[in-house]
């Protein structure tokens, strides 16, 4: 990049961290900010995440190498609709949305491919705004890049270059892939997640054994229910095609386990038991199935070379016994970057006391 100029439109969970990651990485950068709460402005001056900010998008931005677009989409689209007449020719816009489609078609309508790649890191927290932003939010998580084929290659080489930098694991895809991608691991198993809550909130006995009952195994596999309504309800609306064609995929595979357990077809029922337990265990040895009641926990630590052992070290010291324990790389409802699971409650409950009182942050 050639002055290091780095701008923000919208400074929350995800903008502030970013700001702050990359402040971390190139002090030298001057960041620019813009955001509808001036408190959250005000608080990212005092912390000195950024060099100044705005309470308009006007030519503060003029000079800027990249900018951040991290409010919700339609205020992105907005955003990007008034940088075009501010910003030069070398400058990226990209954005942090979960859905690509609506920023896109923006993107196309307004012929700005050259500027234009979309973002999406694949990372997150239970919380929300300035306070809550993390430098370390981004390490090892994976940073899906959406660049359009008109976007210059040296441009998707300097917004690479910097996901990098801050620790993050940049995957290059197709805008339309991504959103099928997204559609298909993340946001139909979110509907999923909240219709079966919904499913057992209504089918729930009048003493509520079913509520009872729920705090094990149920709790786990629904975990991502709690996540913000505002917001899947515009992940709904932005990536309604692809989500529709899932749903309909998955209720044809319910239905074909349905009739096969209608009519005790043994076989067929086996075969689709085996089939999503051999698949699912592919995916890294690390991860447990949903199912079993697991004892984990998350820690929030900086990676470099030897944390996993040192941490490991610490608990051995205590007699404490790990099951596994590995790096996170898809941290969209995890808060720490550090994933280690015991065998029993006893050892998560003594893991938590031992790490937080060394002033580890952890998340179960």
């Amino acid at each position: 990049m050639s002055s290091g100029n780095i701008g923000f439109i919208g400074l929350g969970l995800i903008g502030g961290s970013l700001a702050k990651a990359i402040k971390t990485k190139y002090s030298s950068y001057k960041i620019v900010a813009y955001d509808t709460n001036v408190n959250s402005l005000h608080i990212a001056m005092q912390e000195g995440i950024i060099d100044m900010f705005t309470t308009k998008i006007d030519d503060s931005f003029s000079d800027c190498d990249i900018i951040f677009l991290c409010a919700p989409v339609n205020n992105n689209i907005e955003a990007m609709t008034q940088l075009l007449p501010i910003i030069s020719t070398n400058c990226i816009i990209t954005d942090v949305g979960s859905t690509k489609k609506s920023i896109i078609d923006t993107a196309m309508t307004l012929d700005c491919g050259n500027y234009f790649i979309g973002g999406h890191p694949m990372t997150g927290s239970e919380k929300s705004g300035i306070k809550a932003a993390n430098k370390h939010l981004f390490e090892n998580a994976y940073y899906i890049l959406t660049p359009l084929p008109s976007t210059p290659d040296y441009k998707v080489e300097a917004l690479y270059s910097l996901i990098t930098k801050i620790g993050a694991l940049p995957v290059v895809i197709d805008p339309k892939q991504h959103d099928f991608i997204t559609a298909t691991i993340s946001h139909v198993p979110h509907i999923i997640a909240s219709a079966l809550v919904n499913t057992v909130k209504s089918l729930d006995t009048d003493n509520k054994h079913m509520h009872t009952l729920a705090a094990g195994g149920f709790k786990d596999i629904t975990r991502i229910a709690s996540s913000s309504p505002n917001m899947w309800q515009q992940i709904c609306l932005s990536n309604n095609t692809f989500i529709s064609e899932v749903i309909d995929y998955f209720q044809q595979q319910l239905n074909i386990i349905k009739d096969n357990i209608n009519i005790k077809n043994a076989d067929e029922i086996l075969s689709f038991f085996t089939s999503s337990r051999d698949y699912r265990n592919t995916f890294s040895e690390k991860n447990i199935g949903f199912i079993v009641k697991s004892y984990k926990i998350t820690v929030d630590v900086i990676d470099k070379p030897g944390i996993i052992a040192e941490i490991a070290t610490i608990l051995s010291n205590k007699n404490i016994n790990i099951k596994n324990i590995g790096i996170n790389n898809n941290r969209e409802h995890e808060q720490g970057v550090l994933e280690i699971v015991f065998y029993d409650i006893d050892s998560q409950n003594k893991s938590i006391d031992i790490l937080s009182k060394m002033n580890y942050k952890v998340y179960t």
